[in-house]
């Protein structure tokens, strides 16, 4: 079984894992989401199984009192994996996460195209 919490490493920073370590954090029960934009996933692809995420809206969707939290996420312990375009948008999603308590959170390092490249299910954009 893979290791889906922060325990090992430093809590206070996310963990950057390859698309395949990310699909074992979810296979073993890891929230999946996707804070690519929607011009982008409807032009490259969606990401199957993924919970698609607006960054503008991370407080009242994973806020721990907010009415409109994510319904798949029952706790700051729950683990999360964020893919992007890229790190440089998955890391300031899994920053903000961990800044706000949660404890296992992981960002895919080469974001959807990694995803992708990894054998991952997605589904097709207008450019596939």
């Amino acid at each position: 079984m893979t290791d889906i919490t922060n325990t090992t490493t430093d809590t206070t920073e996310p963990k950057l894992v390859t698309a395949a370590e990310g699909a074992d954090w979810v296979r073993d029960g890891a929230v999946l989401i996707d804070v690519r934009s929607q011009p982008t996933r409807e032009r490259v692809g969606g990401i199957a199984g993924a919970i698609v995420v607006d960054r503008e809206r991370l407080p009242e969707l994973f806020g721990a009192d907010s009415p409109e939290r994510l319904a798949q996420v029952h706790s700051e312990e729950d683990p999360i994996v964020v893919v992007c375009g890229s790190v440089v948008g998955s890391q300031p999603v899994a920053d903000w996460l961990v800044e706000h308590g949660h404890t296992a959170v992981a960002h895919v390092d080469g974001g959807f195209d990694a995803w992708k490249a990894a054998g991952q299910t997605v589904t097709p954009g207008t450019e596939s």
